[in-house]
């Protein structure tokens, strides 16, 4: 068994015995994916809502838009079928805010967290995929654990319960 490790703006897959793990979820997003039939799991750890905003960057992992359909890609060469997948994330904190640099947590630019949240939302459901769990906005960081054998995407925070979804 191994616990294969996803970087910020990266996506990997795995069948069981072994796990999916990511660490420093603050206002980037967590995409869990599994096809329940297969066990073919995927975790995608998602930076910024869209690619169109950022140009000259081909990290296509980094942005929700391309991260979400390349991980569904590469899960379907994996012997996944999309209309069986279902999803589960976590993130999209609010990390600053009014006071921490001078900003309000109004202004738009604080609100990456919500954004992304809101962006993969969109996305999974405009493919049709459900969110079946989420642990998502608040003020906190997370570590996610994604068990492809179980389904079960644990959850991590500083001072916080752990949450298994």
């Amino acid at each position: 068994m191994a616990s294969i490790t996803v970087g910020i703006s990266d996506l990997k897959l795995a069948n069981p015995p072994d796990t999916l793990i990511t660490y420093a979820l603050g206002s980037c997003v967590g995409i869990c994916l599994l096809d329940p039939i297969t066990r073919v799991g995927g975790l995608s750890h998602i930076m910024l809502p869209s690619s169109a905003a950022v140009t000259g960057d081909l990290n296509v992992m980094k942005f929700a838009d391309t991260a979400i359909p390349d991980l569904i890609k590469k899960m379907e060469r994996k012997g996944a079928s999309r209309t069986r997948l279902k999803a589960k994330i976590a993130g999209g904190a609010q990390m600053f805010g009014a006071g921490q640099t001078g900003g309000t947590a109004s202004n738009d630019m604080w609100q990456i967290g919500q954004r992304n949240v809101q962006a993969v939302t969109a996305i999974l459901q405009k493919i049709g995929i459900p969110i079946i769990a989420k642990d998502v906005l608040s003020n906190y960081g997370r570590t996610v654990l994604f068990d492809p054998a179980t389904g079960i995407m644990t959850v991590k925070s500083l001072n916080k319960n752990v949450k298994e979804l």
